[in-house]
């Protein structure tokens, strides 16, 4: 008799309440997962569609109590039409070099990131973040990652975005600029090329992770169209900007999704 090799049960665990890092007043609790072994690569794809994000070798989804502030959204990247605004940003910005480098932190990232934080979110935990602490972001990854860094025609690093691989697109996970290039809109320019090189690969979605309309700082993740929200299991297009989608489907879609044991505590 032919026996089924043994399979590490998936186990999900549920984080403690924290404050919410977007909207103040509210509290975060996440659903998270070990990415480990041989298969966190198709695992990392399958989460993925289910709403979740990476962080290091952590797979996490929030799953807040009376709140679905935070909506899953990815850019259909073979029919992605930019607005006025970005054809004009992408002109402006025709003198900057992307270089795709493996997931490898570098002291002169470092000290972008370093600069960036200060002067956007120094009041966040990662402005006290030191060297160790961005390798480990950049480096701790189980799959296929890398790092996009955008050079100005005198060859200084303005920007950077660490990028995740899936099989049907690219993840935004984390992208940092130089603040004193306001004008470039470079956050926004750095989603504009990861589009184009998903459309040049022939990967039909680019990922952007949680889309917060109540938050200033996460609304701009709906400019880009056509989009889809993760609402009801299930990707759909997203119509208008107040469109409403819940939080809670990427938590739902878990066990639909993965088709793996769950365990939470």
């Amino acid at each position: 008799m032919l026996q089924r090799p043994n399979r590490r049960p998936q186990f999900f665990y549920t984080t403690a309440p924290l404050p919410c890092p977007y909207l103040p007043g509210r509290t975060e609790r996440k659903i998270v997962t070990e990415l480990t072994g041989p298969d966190a690569e198709s695992l990392h794809d399958r989460l993925s569609r289910a709403g979740f994000r990476r962080s290091h070798n952590i797979a996490y989804s929030p799953v807040c109590p009376g709140c679905t502030a935070c909506v899953p959204i990815r850019i259909i990247a073979s029919d992605f039409e930019p607005n006025r605004v970005q054809r004009k940003l992408d002109k402006l910005n025709g003198d900057i070099a992307a270089f795709e480098a493996p997931a490898r932190a570098t002291a002169e990232q470092f000290a972008l990131f370093q600069r960036y934080q200060q002067i956007r979110h120094a009041e966040g935990d990662m402005a006290a973040m030191g060297f160790y602490d961005y390798r480990a972001m950049v480096e701790d990854t189980p799959i296929t990652t890398g790092v996009v860094e955008f050079r100005d025609p005198r060859d200084r690093l303005i920007g950077a975005c660490l990028t995740d691989w899936l099989s049907d697109g690219l993840s935004a996970v984390y992208s940092f600029y130089d603040p004193a290039e306001q004008r470039r809109s470079l956050g926004t320019w750095a989603i504009l090329w990861l589009v184009g090189r998903a459309r040049s690969l022939g990967l039909p979605f680019v990922y952007l992770g949680y889309w917060v309309p109540e938050s200033r700082k996460m609304a701009y993740k709906s400019r880009f169209r056509p989009s889809e929200v993760l609402s009801g299991g299930a990707w759909r297009v997203l119509r208008d900007a107040a469109d409403p989608a819940s939080a809670e489907d990427a938590a739902a879609a878990i066990a639909a999704t993965t088709r793996l044991p769950q365990s939470a505590g």
